[in-house]
């Protein structure tokens, strides 16, 4: 074989084989695996085209320097799978079935790239993240975990979790929480799926949300076959007279700490909600994303303490230890258990066991407080840092909302708009910002410039350094 191409209907030339040579030099034991994997690759990749002869067993053993039953054994095997095509007594021919493999897989992740200050909300600080502690868990898991333990989980999620999580959120969220009502899911975003998968085959249509509030609700609901109805807010929380007057029987609320505009729902208001819910017969959905976090004084309980069978709670932890571990609670009421843990195991047969495992620990060997004691201090500094940072370069600013959580909302006077004028400059500077503007339904009211800045993920000089090069952007 001394030709250098290779042509549909004659024999591969020296050059489509170099692909193959290393399979001859593979160890033993992985010599066949390795050529079979090689020709697979040389068809994938059009190195060898469709119709191209193969050298018989004999040949090509004889090139390569393996044994001809290896090259047989390959050949046989590719052939059922479609790579190769051969006919008695007509030789070995490549088939025309497969086609090029995309070159690379593209990474999708919501990210800010090239940015100098990232004030994009709802990102913890990845680097608080306890990977000591949480290797030790992991190991200590590992060592003592049972074989059984690995198979298919309970689809509500293991009792050990459950289990812990219910005396923590008890704890530390004042919830009223029963193991057997707990449902272990891939964080708020799945939660909120699964109420409405439940809800829209009880017969429910739309379902209200908060307006100004979180862009995903709309989507997420959607996919679940519900309208979301978008709601008003006043200064106590979600405005009741909308609520009524929009016929809806469910609403998703934040009211420890609303997402955006940072406001706690008053003690009235928690009330009014619930006799609204037990007047229609409805639900109220409680997404506790930040509730940990609250700076000047101890967190308000959750609303779910007040009425278990009226309101379903959930929480995660995407803003305590980071998203990318997608592992979250759900807590409802008695009378939708087995529909969400039904809908939950025809999803995706429930949560993995190991990172069940793994968090268990971690909350019951005290890791979970500790850190969670370590991020209220860091996030509390840097919300410090961040309104004396616009005290300063922004005079006039107004920060408002509760001391809380992992964002402000930052009210810039009118002389800094309008407002898309501020934001084209100061992305044009390398400061990436979002308006109050984008997470609403309805205008928002007033002028100027109204700002939802994330704070959590950025050091306290870059915080400083950020709402400097935004000033700056603006002097000229």
């Amino acid at each position: 074989m001394t030709s250098s191409g290779t042509s549909p209907g004659g024999p591969p030339g020296s050059a489509a084989w170099e692909l193959l040579l290393p399979a001859a030099v593979a160890p033993p034991r992985a010599r066949g695996r390795s050529l079979q994997e090689a020709l697979r690759e040389a068809v994938r990749s059009g190195r060898l085209g469709p119709g191209t002869r193969l050298p018989s067993s004999r040949d090509l053993a004889a090139d390569l320097g393996v044994s001809r039953g290896l090259v047989t054994e390959a050949y046989e095997q590719l052939t059922a799978e479609g790579y190769l095509r051969s006919g008695r007594g007509a030789g070995t021919w490549v088939g025309g079935a497969a086609r090029a493999a995309r070159p690379r897989a593209r990474d999708l992740a919501p990210r800010s790239a090239g940015t100098r200050a990232d004030f994009l909300p709802g990102t913890p600080d990845l680097s608080l993240f306890p990977r000591a502690a949480w290797a030790a868990a992991q190991r200590g898991v590992l060592a003592e975990l049972p074989h059984h333990a690995l198979g298919y989980p309970d689809a509500r999620g293991l009792p050990r979790l459950r289990t812990a999580l219910a005396e923590l959120l008890a704890r530390r969220r004042g919830v009223v929480a029963d193991p057997e009502r707990l449902v272990i899911v891939s964080g708020v975003a799945q939660a909120t799926t699964l109420l409405g998968h439940v809800l829209h085959a009880r017969g429910m249509r739309d379902i209200g949300v908060e307006d100004p509030g979180s862009p995903e609700h709309g989507s997420l609901y959607a996919s679940a076959g519900l309208d979301a109805v978008p709601l008003p807010l006043d200064d106590e929380g979600l405005g009741l007279d909308a609520l009524r007057a929009s016929g809806v029987r469910a609403v998703m609320t934040t009211p420890a700490h609303q997402f955006p505009s940072g406001i706690a729902y008053s003690a009235g208001r928690r009330t009014e909600l619930l006799d609204w819910a037990r007047s229609v017969d409805g639900l109220v959905i409680e997404d506790d994303y930040d509730g940990e976090f609250r700076y000047d004084r101890a967190p308000v309980g959750a609303l779910q303490g007040l009425d278990p069978e009226r309101v379903a709670y959930t929480g995660s932890v995407s803003k305590s230890l980071a998203p990318g571990l997608r592992l979250g609670w759900l807590l409802v009421p008695e009378s939708l258990a087995e529909e969400v843990v039904e809908r939950k195991r025809t999803m995706d047969l429930g949560h993995p066991a190991l990172d069940q495992e793994l968090f268990a620990r971690f909350v019951e060997h005290g890791d979970y407080d500790r850190h969670l004691r370590r991020c209220r201090r860091a996030y509390r500094e840097r919300r410090d840092v961040l309104v004396a940072a616009l005290a300063e370069h922004f005079p006039g600013a107004e920060v408002s909302g509760i001391a809380a959580g992992l964002h402000v909302i930052a009210a810039l006077p009118e002389r800094y708009g309008p407002e898309d004028r501020f934001l084209e400059r100061t992305a044009a500077a390398g400061v990436a910002v979002r308006p109050l503007a984008d997470f609403a339904h309805a205008p928002v009211r007033g002028g100027g410039v109204r700002l939802v800045l994330g704070y959590a993920q950025l050091s306290p000089a870059r915080i400083g350094a950020g709402v400097r090069l935004m000033a700056e952007a603006l002097a000229f």
